[in-house]
């Protein structure tokens, strides 16, 4: 069986966005449809729709934790602040491969419009987005694995 970071990877290779690629491996032990996830994650590719902002990939790891160990009631705090605790954790584990979680320090590089980046072999060459994409895949099946041995 292919390791669903493998898959992460190859998905980014093809074209998908930093968050597709993450969240897509995953979808259907998450509950969602292929469709349902390219279109969840759409919008947090480039850090959020090219603002540069949180990775992408992070994006969709925080998505597939709440899916998964989310909450669903606003007045119950404990199980909020585990959440919270959780999703701080998995963003330390991300940065303590990379240091950051923001995509601009990521690539060191701003916003540069709305307009996708054309892919290319020279966008693969320079992106270093493929490591990030990886990491990412990687502790939500690590996460994941802590569930499907429960």
């Amino acid at each position: 069986m292919v390791k669903k970071s493998e898959l992460a990877k190859l998905y980014f290779n093809q074209g998908y966005n930093c968050a597709q690629s993450v969240l897509l491996p995953f979808a259907e032990e998450i509950g969602l449809t292929k469709d349902e996830a390219l279109k969840l994650a759409s919008s947090f590719g480039g850090g959020m729709g090219k603002l540069r902002e949180v990775c992408g990939a992070v994006s969709s790891l925080f998505m597939i934790a709440g899916l998964k160990k989310g909450y669903t009631s606003p007045a119950d705090d404990e199980v909020k602040t585990q959440h919270y605790k959780l999703i701080q954790d998995l963003a330390n584990q991300f940065k303590a491969n990379h240091n950051t979680i923001i995509c601009r320090e990521l690539l060191n590089k701003g916003s540069d419009g709305f307009i996708p980046s054309v892919r290319n072999a020279e966008y693969y060459k320079t992106r270093p987005c493929e490591r990030f994409v990886e990491t990412a895949a990687e502790l939500a099946d690590e996460l994941l694995n802590e569930e499907r041995a429960l």
